[in-house]
């Protein structure tokens, strides 16, 4: 199997442009991470609110850490300044590790002031306890504000997107200011799977639909997140490396007909990723 290919970071470091996502995987959050590790993922994204930060832990500590990207996120009700430290420290607490390579604001927070909330992402940057920093769920309004009055470089925003559901927008906006596109939820909780221009597409390369989504988020520079439990599909996400779509063929899925814009809003009454009152 090819090796992943890496992609450079504002603050020096490299992060591999394919991650191992690993929300709600629940009670199989141990084995799913172990198969992915064992198949050739070295980048495990969680977050705080994923709750699996521990058994995750388990995991890692059976493998090198200094070949492991591993990225965590701290929850919108927890981004003042105090908070964030803390939060910090819990999630390097369960994850066994004493640093993570990226840390990023999960959903922004209105409420808390954007700089306070930097102001303690540098100084976890400062005591080297994360490598480099970014943000999730960020409009191209909301991360232009952050980059200008962050101190650190930020390096990630991570979104949704995937055939059906994508800001091209934001993606430019992302490579003129020199910082990655993370693609959260790559398959559309595999919804894309339908798509006819995907499955006629899979007909010509002997490829599955997650391959040929795969191969999209590659060839347009985007770090993919894709999530499974099935060893068979952890294994085969990463068979992507032995084909290139045409230019053409680029062109058609990213014209796919998609709702509006991308959703950066979050239910502000959800129990873990809400906000109180």
């Amino acid at each position: 199997m090819s090796q992943i290919p890496k992609v450079n970071l504002k603050t020096g470091g490299e992060m591999p442009a394919i991650g191992f996502g690993t929300w709600d995987l629940g009670d199989k959050t141990e084995v799913s991470v172990k198969n992915a590790l064992d198949a050739g993922y070295t980048h495990i994204d969680t977050a705080e609110g994923y709750g699996n930060e521990k058994q995750i832990g388990k995991v890692l500590k059976d493998y090198n850490r200094e070949d492991l990207f591993i990225t965590s996120k701290v929850l919108p009700s927890n981004l003042n300044y105090g908070n964030v430290l803390k939060a910090c420290d819990r999630s390097l607490r369960k994850l066994d590790t004493s640093y993570l390579d990226l840390y990023l604001i999960h959903w922004p927070n209105l409420a808390i002031s954007l700089r306070e909330t930097l102001h303690a992402f540098n100084k976890l940057y400062k005591l080297k306890k994360v490598k480099n920093i970014g943000v999730s769920n960020f409009s191209p309004y909301e991360l232009s504000i952050a980059l200008k009055i962050t101190e650190v470089p930020i390096s990630v925003n991570q979104v949704q997107f995937h055939p059906w559901y994508h800001d091209e927008k934001l993606l430019t906006y992302c490579e003129e200011n020199d910082l990655h596109l993370a693609a959260a939820a790559p398959f559309s909780r595999t919804a894309v799977f339908e798509d006819p221009l995907i499955n006629k597409l899979c007909e010509k390369y002997d490829k599955s639909p997650a391959q040929i989504v795969l191969r999209w988020d590659m060839q347009k520079e985007v770090v993919a997140l894709p999530r499974s439990s099935s060893k068979d599909h952890i294994e085969e996400n990463l068979d992507i490396f032995d084909f290139q779509l045409e230019p053409s063929e680029m062109k058609k899925i990213t014209n796919i007909p998609k709702e509006e814009g991308c959703d950066y809003e979050i239910d502000l009454d959800d129990e873990v990723f809400g906000i109180p009152s």
